[in-house]
């Protein structure tokens, strides 16, 4: 029973923290992902994680990339 537990701990302390996951979908997105980092994503991640963040960074992606265009063309 303590053997199942110290696995458990284990592998709450190796899963990726907040800072990591945010790291990982950055790096992936613009296609500069290690691969240590990519089999530590899929190994001890959760892809619910993985997933928020990236619909969050590419949603703010396209509104910076409109708001960008906009003030371009709004000075011409």
């Amino acid at each position: 029973m303590n053997e199942h537990r110290q696995e458990h701990d284990q592998e709450e302390q190796d899963k990726p923290n907040v800072f990591q996951v945010i790291w990982s979908v950055l790096a992936a997105l613009f296609g500069v992902q290690s691969g240590r980092n990519r089999e530590r994503d899929f190994r001890q991640g959760k892809a619910s994680d993985y997933i928020i963040v990236y619909v969050f960074l590419v949603v703010a992606l396209v509104v910076g990339m409109i708001l960008t265009v906009n003030i371009v063309l709004s000075g011409t």
